[in-house]
């Protein structure tokens, strides 16, 4: 059985930004720009960085892709930060695979999603995760989004996997209510302190946290830290005041996600748009953002404060 050591546990907390993925306009990894987006966001405040989840277009790249962009986002932070890298394939082998190339590039911990497509019973969920933390060695967090895999994980399930496997050090719980959160560290955390519960929406991070959370993993965080990070810092302090202020401006954020299918495009231009000089280019299938849809863009970042 996997043992972490509570060191390595601790590293995670706070505010946990999804990395975007940067590409030339040939569909190339942009090096250059990641670099600068990686060196942005170390001096921004955030508590770690996960690269290769969803806002990383990790579902359309090739496996050489992956492999390449964490070994170069590793080699890029070189400690500065704790470091998630998403492992997720609908293969146990192969998320094995990703999960031990990230354990040997540096990573400090992994994430991976239960296996889409062919829907899966409880017991093959539960010994795809228990397989894939036995095998990598490093904390592994779950990644519930049951928007794309169509098979939510039950608090239920999760504290067996808690409570069974040491390695598995926490939740991203992408679900659009609080009550599954609510639920969750409930019933994992009576029967394990230390497993860790981070919200998947960005909006949800103030009730996570009331509720014994221990942050989130915002998307908004690649253009706007400064208002998770506010958040946070805040609550930790006592100061609701201020959570609250910050809290009413990131309300307006997440409407962002739902203008475009995928929401690639949509997050690159708000980092444009907040002044980053970055490539507005997405992976296939994805497209570039619609010309209409920027001025829809721009009203959110003004009515959030951020322009």
């Amino acid at each position: 059985m996997n043992q972490i050591g509570d060191g390595l546990l601790s590293l995670f907390y706070g505010v946990i930004p999804p990395v975007v993925t940067l590409f030339t306009d040939d569909g190339k990894f942009d090096r250059q720009g990641q670099g600068r987006l990686i060196d942005r966001l170390v001096d921004s405040g955030v508590h770690g960085l996960f690269f290769l989840g969803s806002a990383g277009e990790t579902a359309h790249m090739s496996a050489e892709m992956r492999l390449e962009i964490a070994e170069f986002c590793l080699d890029k932070v070189a400690g500065r930060l704790p470091t998630l890298i998403g492992i997720s394939w609908p293969s146990t082998r192969e998320t094995i695979r990703f999960g031990l190339h990230a354990k040997a590039h540096g990573a400090d911990g992994v994430v991976a999603i239960n296996p889409y497509y062919a829907a899966l019973s409880e017991a093959n969920i539960y010994r795809y995760f228990r397989d894939t933390a036995e095998a990598v060695e490093l904390p592994l967090m779950i990644y519930n989004f049951p928007g794309v895999t169509k098979q939510d994980l039950s608090p239920d399930l999760l504290k067996r996997l808690a409570v069974d496997c040491p390695g598995i050090a926490g939740l991203k719980d992408t679900v659009d209510t609080l009550s599954h959160i609510r639920r969750s560290i409930h019933v994992i955390k009576e029967a394990r302190p230390d497993f860790l519960v981070f919200a998947g929406y960005d909006e949800y991070l103030y009730g996570t946290m009331i509720m014994g959370g221990d942050g989130v993993v915002p998307a908004s965080a690649n253009f706007a830290p400064e208002l998770t990070v506010g958040i946070y810092e805040a609550y930790r302090k006592g100061d609701h005041a201020t959570a609250v202020t910050l809290q009413q401006r990131l309300v307006h954020i997440p409407n962002l996600y739902a203008i475009e299918n995928p929401f690639y495009a949509v997050v690159k231009e708000a980092m444009r748009m907040t002044g980053q000089d970055i490539s507005g280019a997405v992976l296939r299938p994805a497209a570039p953002i619609d010309p209409s849809n920027k001025p829809v863009v721009e009203a959110a970042l003004r009515r959030a404060g951020l322009l």
